[in-house]
């Protein structure tokens, strides 16, 4: 059963490149353009059908991202691609569909432009919110930008920006808390040396990159120098967040963050199960499970697997959102974290 789901999703992909390589012979070959009639409309609108309809929905089946919203916006731009995929001279009786598609697209645009808007105007309140809340700057921070502004994807990025720069440049004099509920997940790991080692490679190959191609293409040499720039300032505020931002247990759930990459907040009343039997534990771990464990330099496994009652939401990279069904945790107090677990399990 499993084996024809998966093959089934796996023609999606196949019948889209199908439709877009037919529509292109069409159009931008010497067998197609002599196939067209002399009065092609009907074949270019069965050709905007293909790219403006069927694609999108091909695409989005395949991606599991199939609903009226998505197909909304996946039509719009599919008439913009239609405006440079299919000639001007055949597509000129139907200008005015294809402008539509930029003028859905710019509507999004401007919407989000003032989406924005709204998230600087509330960011002072929001600022007041995080520092008279008693968690991490990395869970309050994203919590305020949610109760004030709509959450919306443009939000979520900058909201991870905006983190990250807090890590890298704003965040050098607090100190990491400590209490009994708190536990790290990286002292006893060689994560921190990965990351510094990261950088370095980084710092090299910008320098080596930027010298290279500096003459030859002084675009590419900008843009090569910004991005590794921004990924040396990304790993130092991941660095900084994993430091400042342990694994917290309160009453009622538990927070939990691998720096910048992943965070999730789990209720005690979502857990269904606490497993850390150890041919369990070293068992390669499915797709719909996510891990906070701190790489090293040598294969580790986890301390607990929790298995949770329904698929709970996480926070990823970019402000990606993400459900999982299980959960696999890695701590520098794996004793002590156990028990503190099971109490608070027990409990609820």
């Amino acid at each position: 059963m499993v084996f024809k789901r998966t093959s089934s999703r796996n023609v999606l992909p196949i019948l889209l490149l199908l439709v877009l390589s037919a529509n292109y012979s069409l159009y931008h070959t010497t067998l197609g353009v002599q196939l067209l009639p002399d009065r092609p409309n009907l074949v270019v609108v069965a050709s905007m059908i293909d790219l403006a309809l069927i694609s999108p929905i091909l695409f989005l089946a395949w991606k599991r991202k199939l609903n009226w919203k998505n197909l909304i916006f996946g039509i719009a731009g599919g008439l913009i691609f239609v405006s440079f995929f299919i000639p001007k001279e055949y597509l000129t009786p139907f200008k005015s569909v294809t402008w539509l598609g930029f003028a859905v697209e710019g509507s999004l645009f401007l919407l989000e432009i003032l989406v924005l808007f709204s998230l600087f105007k509330f960011l002072p309140s929001i600022v007041r919110s995080v520092k008279s809340s008693p968690l991490p700057v990395l869970y309050s921070f994203s919590n305020a930008v949610e109760n004030q502004v709509k959450s919306y994807p443009i939000i979520r990025i900058i909201c991870s920006e905006m983190l990250m720069f807090f890590y890298a440049f704003a965040a050098w004099k607090k100190k990491p808390q400590q209490d009994k509920n708190m536990f790290t997940l990286h002292q006893k790991s060689s994560w921190t040396a990965i990351r510094v080692m990261l950088i370095h490679a980084t710092v090299i190959e910008m320098a080596g990159l930027h010298w290279l191609f500096h003459e030859k293409s002084m675009i590419l040499s900008i843009a090569i120098l910004v991005i590794n720039i921004y990924t040396v300032f990304f790993f130092i505020g991941d660095i900084q967040a994993l430091s400042l931002n342990p694994l917290v247990v309160t009453e009622e759930k538990m927070y939990i963050s691998l720096g910048l990459l992943k965070r999730m907040e789990i209720k005690w009343s979502e857990v269904e199960e606490i497993n850390d039997e150890p041919q369990h534990i070293i068992q390669k771990r499915s797709k719909d499970t996510i891990d906070f464990i701190a790489r090293d330099f040598e294969e580790v496994h986890p301390d607990v697997i929790l298995k949770l009652k329904k698929p709970v939401e996480a926070t990823l990279i970019m402000g990606m959102k993400k459900e999982f069904s299980q959960v696999a945790i890695k701590v520098d107090d794996p004793n002590q974290f156990k028990e503190v677990l099971r109490k608070k399990y027990e409990l609820n």
